[in-house]
């Protein structure tokens, strides 16, 4: 009993919602390439976007897996 609801409580979404995330990541992801790629920025203005996006990105993918 107590196997089955862990398993409901950690069980991702469905089909669809798992398609439309890794759409949003692929999109994300190419909207990072473009900008780092032709907006002439410094190192380490860069690092901490990136940081910033990651962070964002795993509170967000946790949250909508219902993990938090």
């Amino acid at each position: 009993m107590f196997a089955l609801s862990l398993l409901q409580a950690f069980h991702p979404a469905p089909l669809g919602g798992l398609i439309q995330i890794v759409i949003l990541l692929a999109v994300l992801g190419l909207c990072l390439w473009l900008l780092f790629r032709f907006v002439p920025m410094e190192p380490v203005i860069k690092n901490v976007i990136m940081i910033v996006v990651v962070l964002v990105v795993i509170l967000w993918l946790l949250r909508s897996f219902g993990i938090i």
